[in-house]
């Protein structure tokens, strides 16, 4: 066992070991290539006198050459990194030793020396140095091992190149052998000896190599990439990967995701107004451990908060961004909205500029089985946090509501839409108050995203609830960008509702997860509605909504409510033995609908 280990040490790569395997090397190369360039000179009859001769100069110009290279750092590059770029180092290093061997030989050698056989070993030289440089990234360029997948790169650009080099160096274990782009005028190209073929040759490529991985390096747009990934799947592609950058201009492979194919970005994002309305604010965010709270987190620290308070009852969420912050000084608050003692405390410690009320209880089965639950924290919890807002003469108030709080069928809209009244009808003395609605966004912990993919994870049949359930979707990032944009223009009062693009079926996004994973086999089952579920969602009421300054955002029509009402309604609601009947009193177009089957019935196992 030591000695296995001795041995394992010995031929472990290290930065010296590779600098006495490539001094070795070269000086193997430059004596053939010097005794190459004499025999060249002298036609294979080398002169008596210059075979003295001979033997005086390799012992010079090998050294020279050896001693440049080291100091142009030639020998600290790895084999397998070596790029074009590093041949300026070789050609800036001979070009000094040859100079400096030219010096010493016309001012201290008194032999008789063949200067055409100095010219033929410098392109010798070079030429058989940069060769076995390259050898190991060409061998790799032909030889596909049994690890490596046969992969096809849709589009022919940088990150194409990139993907590739990748490859050679084995960085990656897909072997591109075909490139596509949508570019006719590049269609027959090569891009480092593979040729890009247009879409047309997609199913003629897959079965000539027998591909079943695929690597996207275009910037597509969401619509885009959807026509792509149909038609990989069509002719078997499963494997599809995502060439995306990241930080500090690293690239990555990420897997296709259906965020990536359902996101739909607004077009009228205006940065420098979200910029000017967050910079140098002290920022209060209410469930900023949740999806949506936690992003609005990351874009107020993004666009230059002068303090972020995070307030959150959730030990873990409120770590977890608290730990990611590092920009911006924040403070991490572990509390509930639902005490307005402690909440109180907290307000007047910190004193927030802008306060945006994020934290609600937005599961609907959940909040139908939990109804006092969902009225505390929502309704409550709400009502503390604007009174509280307007007692600390907080700047503006920002409350996240939801397209469930349009005609609502379930607990949860309708507690969102009490507290949408109470934020139009109070008395906000100096507070700016307003609400924005949106729908779902791809990917947050109460989508029905997270879930389809435990079930794909796990091998179990995706639990759709109809076949025609159709819900609005928004990547988080972008719809709460959307959210502080309409924050900016905020007056007073408005209820500003999101343009979430067009309503997907539910049907639809579970066929093409299953398509992503590779799954189609495992099928879907339909569970019913559950409890206060809509099959279509909505979130404008009726055609006297208003448009803003964005084609993104509207403003519903002001409902005027009398507060004293409201509040007495809301007092009534907490200690009611009937709060549905209540909930109904204060919102009359609250629908319930309530199936036979419990929750727990359409919990997957």
């Amino acid at each position: 066992m030591i000695r296995t280990n001795r041995l394992r040490c010995l031929f472990k790569p290290s930065p010296l070991k590779r600098a006495i395997f490539f001094v070795i090397a070269d000086a193997i190369l430059l004596f053939f290539s010097f005794s190459m360039a004499y025999q060249l000179r002298f036609n294979f009859h080398i002169p008596d006198e210059h075979v003295i001769g001979f033997w005086h100069l390799v012992w010079i110009l090998v050294p020279l050459k050896i001693f440049f290279f080291y100091i142009f750092k030639v020998y600290f590059i790895a084999w397998k990194y070596f790029v074009f770029r590093d041949v300026n180092k070789f050609l800036n290093a001979l070009v000094l030793a040859y100079f400096l061997f030219m010096v010493i030989v016309i001012f201290f050698y008194d032999g008789a020396f063949p200067r055409t056989a100095i010219l033929i070993d410098f392109l010798l030289s070079f030429l058989l140095l940069l060769a076995f440089r390259f050898s190991k990234r060409f061998v790799q360029n032909i030889v596909v091992t049994d690890n490596t997948k046969p992969t096809l790169i849709i589009g022919a650009n940088n990150r194409a190149m990139s993907v590739i080099a990748s490859s050679f160096s084995s960085e990656i274990d897909y072997f591109p052998v075909a490139i596509i782009d949508d570019d006719r005028t590049i269609i027959n190209s090569y891009l480092s000896n593979i040729k890009v073929h247009s879409f047309d040759d997609l199913e003629f490529l897959v079965n000539k190599y027998n591909i079943k991985s695929a690597i996207i390096t275009n910037n597509y747009k969401s619509e885009e990439l959807d026509r792509v990934f149909e038609q990989l799947s069509k002719v078997g592609v499963t494997d599809i990967k995502l060439s995306k950058l990241l930080g500090n201009k690293n690239e990555k492979l990420i897997d296709l995701s259906i965020e990536d194919l359902l996101a739909r970005p607004p077009k009228d994002l205006d940065l420098e107004k979200i910029a000017s309305f967050v910079r140098d604010k002290v920022i209060m965010v209410t469930g900023a451990g949740g999806s949506i709270g936690s992003e609005i987190v990351r874009q107020c620290d993004k666009f230059g908060a002068k303090k972020l308070i995070l307030l959150d009852h959730s030990e873990y969420n409120l770590y977890t961004i608290y730990e990611e912050i590092k920009k911006t000084p924040t403070v991490a608050l572990m509390q509930s909205v639902v005490d307005r003692k402690i909440l109180e405390k907290s307000f007047k410690l910190h004193k927030p500029e802008i306060v945006i009320h994020a934290a609600a209880y937005k599961h609907v089965p959940l909040c139908e089985d939990n109804i006092e639950g969902a009225i505390l924290n929502n309704i409550i919890g709400t009502k503390n946090t604007v009174d509280l807002s307007i007692e600390c003469n907080v700047q503006k108030f920002i409350f996240i509501s939801t397209d469930k709080a349009v005609r609502p069928t379930n607990v949860m809209g309708t507690t969102k839409r009490i507290c949408e009244l109470y934020i139009q009808n109070v008395d906000s003395k100096n507070t700016l108050m307003s609400a924005v609605r949106f729908g779902n966004v791809l990917g947050s912990s109460g989508s029905v995203i997270p879930k389809f993919k435990y079930q794909i994870e796990n091998n179990i049949p995706l639990s759709v609830t109809d076949p025609e359930i159709t819900r609005y979707f928004m990547l988080i990032p972008e719809a709460c960008q959307l959210v502080l944009q309409a924050a900016s223009i905020a007056k007073n009062r408005e209820l500003f509702i999101l343009d979430m693009g067009e309503p997907i079926k539910i049907i639809d996004l579970a066929k093409k997860m299953l398509k992503i994973y590779g799954k189609s086999e495992l099928g879907m089952k339909f569970v019913g509605l559950r409890s206060g579920e809509k099959l279509y969602e909505e979130l404008l009421i009726d055609d006297s909504d208003k448009d803003t300054i964005y084609d993104s955002i509207f403003v519903a029509s002001p409902t005027t409510y009398d507060i004293n009402i409201l509040n007495e309604q809301i007092e009534r609601l907490l200690v009611s033995e009937n709060r549905l009947k209540v909930l109904k009193e204060i919102v009359p177009e609250f629908n319930h609908k309530v199936v036979s089957s419990p929750m727990n019935e359409h919990k997957f196992k």
